[in-house]
């Protein structure tokens, strides 16, 4: 009886990832584009619904971005996709790729003394859905299981902000949300970190123009870490965390 259950769980392998730093993404997964001048680029600008790609200059936002591929399969000479999942920046100007970058640079400096100074070992999170789809906060969720195991290094999420160092938004922050999202943060006690999640949450994505969306919550607090994405994936959540405490450097 017991010689079934060793085969079954030896097909199974291993559980948790041991290594987050040596994964590698399948080569469908569409990550950091990589962009090349031609004169196609102005075909693959105006199929891009949230306008992230323009043509003059060449550039890609991706806290605008969806990852629908269009722009790829518009122009493919000007876009190609990489499954390079380390995408997150502590600055929004980070997010946006041009011609000729090898990789999205995270700039230590640009990462405020304070977060690494307290939260470095230990960090805990609450998550807002300011009006999203459920598909980032899935996403969010599935860093804690047992594949990728997130609280291996100390960071997680809690139920209560009276709990948790800090605030990760995801959704394009609906009018209805924006005052409890306001209320959210503010019960947080400082120091504290902001997390946007999620290319609804960096830009509003698709909503950004809807009269149901107000984002005055982004006025006046700026996010720690900008993680685009729709939905952003684990890794891409994973890597930005550990390169904003300081656990990891970017290579």
């Amino acid at each position: 009886m017991i010689l079934p259950k060793i085969r079954v769980l030896h097909s199974h392998g291993r559980q948790a990832i041991p290594d987050l730093d040596a994964v590698e993404l399948t080569p469908e997964f569409r990550g950091r584009p990589c962009l090349t001048e031609t004169r196609d680029a102005e075909h693959a600008a105006a199929v891009c619904p949230t306008g992230a790609f323009t043509a003059a200059p060449l550039a890609l936002d991706l806290g605008r971005c969806l990852f629908c591929g269009e722009c790829a399969r518009i122009a493919p000479r000007n876009v190609r996709f990489t499954n390079d999942y380390r995408i997150g920046s502590p600055t929004r100007e980070g997010l946006v790729v041009r011609p000729g970058d090898p990789r999205i640079a995270f700039d230590a400096g640009k990462v405020r003394p304070e977060i690494r100074r307290c939260f470095s070992r230990a960090l805990q999170l609450r998550e807002v859905s300011a009006g999203g789809d459920a598909s980032v906060e899935m996403e969010l969720g599935a860093t804690g299981n047992v594949n990728f195991d997130l609280g291996r290094f100390g960071i997680g999420f809690t139920a209560s902000p009276r709990h948790a160092d800090g605030v990760v938004v995801s959704g394009p922050v609906t009018a209805n949300m924006a005052e409890a999202l306001e209320i959210c943060y503010d019960a947080v006690a400082e120091p504290k970190i902001l997390v946007a999640c999620g290319s609804e949450a960096c830009s509003g994505g698709l909503f950004a123009d809807s009269r149901a969306v107000d984002r005055t919550f982004f006025d006046t607090h700026t996010p720690d870490l900008w993680l685009p994405g729709a939905p952003t994936h684990p890794m891409t959540y994973i890597d930005g965390m550990m390169n904003l405490l300081g656990r990891k450097t970017r290579q």
